[in-house]
């Protein structure tokens, strides 16, 4: 049986070889939920609907945000009618974000991701790390700010000073699905709002260390794949490069990975785990995926 532990960008890239040589039955996927809101009356749990789409096929890979060949007409009347949403919804994603609402208001959010996976044709487990509501703030040298604020209106300009986020109860079957794991592995998501999250949560890490973790770095140098992280990552004390990302995760971390152009920091990762490797982690071809993935799971 085989865990990941994901956020909503780098880690479904991954995702896309390892279902290419994990059989589905054995794959369970928990998945990162601070930053879901209610935007234009529906309910967004960005991350989740991102992993239903990779695992389904589904997903756009410009962005990797919603559906891939989606339309925009509800979006772009609405802008028409004078409401200019945050956030840019397609309408087949759309429409999965009203089910998920209409969903909520009798089930848990555990119970309509199954329903909408199993709608999608997905085999796979998908796990939203708690069934509770996560908030977050971004305290900023402008101010406390919701997430969405920061990312899309402020387009992640302020200087950060700390990231809040309260704690949850993990949902059913999360602490279980790690323990009984062969493997675990964390993707190449943000260390600090997407996967710390994650193994912050009460029973998470003793889990953890419990089992076999592979994480992968999502920094190059001192460059990550998509959004604020380093600045993330500098506000929690943490270097912004592959050295601060196995600090995060020293507790629990049996492996780690890097990308080849930074065989420089392995003597300092080497003074936190004694096993760290050198691959492309770049992830652009689906081949460079599948090796990755059968990097990672020694096959």
């Amino acid at each position: 049986m085989i865990t990941v532990l994901s956020g909503g960008t780098g880690t479904p890239k991954l995702l896309q070889g390892i279902k290419k040589i994990v059989r589905p039955e054995d794959l369970t996927i928990i998945v990162n939920t601070l930053e879901n809101n209610y935007f234009s009356g529906v309910y967004v749990s960005a991350d989740v609907d991102t992993v239903l789409y990779t695992l389904s096929d589904l997903i756009n890979e410009e962005v990797w945000y919603g559906q891939k060949n989606d339309t925009f007409n509800t979006y772009d009347t609405l802008r028409e009618l004078g409401y200019n949403e945050t956030l840019r919804i397609g309408d087949k994603d759309r429409a999965l974000k009203i089910q998920k609402t209409l969903l909520l208001e009798e089930l848990s959010l555990q119970e309509a991701i199954k329903i909408q996976k199993n709608a999608l044709g997905i085999k796979s487990e998908v796990l939203p790390m708690s069934n509770q509501q996560s908030n977050v703030e971004i305290d900023t040298t402008e101010g406390l700010m919701s997430f969405h604020e920061f990312l899309i209106t402020k387009q992640a300009q302020p200087e950060v000073n700390d990231v809040i986020y309260n704690e949850v109860t993990p949902a059913n079957g999360v602490i279980e699905a790690i323990e009984d794991s062969d493997h675990v592995i964390i993707g190449p998501s943000n260390p600090i709002t997407s996967i710390n999250p994650i193994i912050m949560m009460p029973g998470v890490k003793k889990a953890l260390k419990k089992t076999y973790v592979t994480s992968v770095s999502p920094f190059i140098g001192d460059s990550t794949f998509s959004g604020p992280a380093s600045k993330f990552m500098l506000a929690k004390g943490y270097e912004a490069d592959p050295v601060g990302v196995c600090r995060v995760y020293d507790d629990f971390l049996d492996h780690y990975i890097i990308n080849n152009s930074d065989k420089k920091h392995i003597s300092k990762i080497n003074k936190i785990i004694p096993k760290v490797s050198t691959e492309n982690i770049i992830l652009n071809t689906i081949d460079e995926k599948i090796h990755l993935a059968k990097v990672i799971l020694n096959i």
